[in-house]
């Protein structure tokens, strides 16, 4: 339930989807929504894309992110996580208290924080804390991760420099905060939903308009856009993130917290597997793996290897053997040759120019490249523009791919793979062949 989630947890599984929410709308729909704006031509472009009952919302959310709490620097991360834990683990608390005091009781005489309703407590932010279930330090976790995905998303180089953060952070001044009158929070599901369905008045509109003349133009901020971040369970900084600011929720409810690999089984709804199959498959997989690395000194045949097929709810086991894979017949170098799809051109040349690429194509093969492409990027066509061709000839081979895909190549990655459509130059009939493994460190 919605009003479960936002003011009253009573399980770790509320926290955690609670937090995988938070994530989603602070370093995804945030940056969706700027970008989405910067690629209008006009302000009144985007409004007109807006729903009327959130365009206030999404609104205030693009000029937070993008005027009022843009960082400039990896120092304005570390604060605004700060800050931010203060909004959510103190300030929003307090308020939800106000509203709701502890001893209050409802219109049939019972207490109000009674049941599934646990009465929660402010957090006081302190960067030697650990919590007594998990023994994480969810204080300074949630900063050191809340402010490295804040500085993805502006393209600011992060770290995770202990020392650096609890200097930073012993210098946050944080804001005095008092509770405000006549804030609505929903004691229940039927309450959120009457306030999300209440109709919007013509100050909606006025408000909208305030807050959109308070935004730079798009066309002042050309070329300017926000990285979006999609939570994956599997990526270290996105759990240490979802599992603090979780466990630091669970604390404010007093609900028992959970470690990260608890909270990424959870979070990512991983589904854990009969163990007995598990292990069968394993076991079968690494017999199929001492038969290659194994047997070095003997040429293994197709019929050494083995297929299994199991079911053990009947029993059933057994093995054959795997089908060969399909052959492609290509003439390449005079020569006939009938290759599969694990085989490759294999080319240990460097990082050389996509024209010397080409030329060592050409005399090494007798064949000459129509199309050659990285991915969904094609490098090369002999249908493009002659004066693009004539530039990208010059450039290194990563450069080229650069230009067009716009991502760097990870410093360990020694190899590229490229697809290539390629004809004999004297019939120029079209040749079949397998991906080029290209190796340019």
């Amino acid at each position: 339930p919605i009003c479960t989630l936002k003011n009253f947890p009573n399980q770790i599984q509320h926290t955690l989807q609670w937090a995988r929410d938070w994530f989603e709308g602070e370093f995804k729909q945030a940056s969706e929504e700027v970008n989405t704006y910067l690629a209008m031509s006009s302000t009144e472009q985007y409004l007109d894309t807006l729903q009327p009952n959130s365009k206030v919302d999404t609104l205030r959310l693009i000029r937070r992110t993008l005027v009022d709490e843009r960082p400039t620097s990896f120092e304005d991360c570390v604060t605004w996580a700060r800050l931010t834990f203060e909004k959510i683990f103190n300030n929003h608390i307090r308020q939800l208290l106000h509203n709701f005091p502890p001893d209050q009781v409802t219109s049939s005489g019972t207490k109000f924080w009674s049941g599934s309703k646990r009465c929660p407590k402010v957090l006081q932010f302190d960067m030697d804390s650990k919590d007594p279930d998990a023994g994480m330090r969810n204080h300074l976790d949630f900063c050191m991760a809340a402010a490295n995905l804040r500085a993805g998303m502006y393209g600011i180089k992060g770290n995770f420099d202990e020392e650096y953060f609890r200097k930073v952070l012993h210098d946050v001044i944080v804001p005095d905060f008092s509770p405000e009158e006549g804030v609505k929070i929903a004691a229940n599901d039927a309450e959120e939903e009457k306030n999300n369905d209440a109709p919007m008045g013509d100050s909606t509109d006025v408000q909208a308009n305030g807050i959109l003349s308070s935004l730079p133009k798009p066309s002042e901020l050309a070329g300017f856009r926000l990285s979006s971040i999609d939570f994956d369970k599997d990526i270290d900084d996105h759990m240490l993130f979802v599992a603090a600011c979780s466990n630091l929720r669970a604390l404010n409810y007093q609900i028992p917290c959970e470690d990260t690999h608890r909270s990424r089984a959870i979070a990512g709804r991983i589904i854990p597997a009969i163990a007995t199959t598990t292990a069968l498959v394993t076991g079968l997989i690494c017999l199929e793996l001492y038969k290659i690395v194994g047997t070095a000194r003997k040429e293994m045949t197709l019929e050494s290897y083995k297929n299994g097929f199991i079911n053990l709810a009947i029993p059933f086991m057994t093995l054959s053997e795997p089908t060969a894979p399909a052959k492609t017949k290509s003439m390449l170098k005079g020569v006939e040759w009938n290759w599969s799809p694990w085989d490759s051109l294999d080319m240990n040349l460097g990082d050389i120019t996509l024209g010397e690429f080409m030329i060592y194509f050409e005399r090494e093969y007798n064949l000459e490249i129509s199309m050659l492409s990285y991915g969904v990027s094609i490098l090369y066509s002999f249908f493009a523009n002659k004066k693009k061709v004539e530039e990208r000839k010059k450039m290194k081979m990563t450069d080229v791919i650069f230009s067009i895909s716009k991502k760097e190549f990870p410093p360990n990655q020694l190899f590229i793979i490229l697809e290539v459509i390629a004809n004999e130059k004297e019939t120029d009939e079209e040749v079949e062949l397998p991906y080029i493994k290209f190796r340019f460190r």
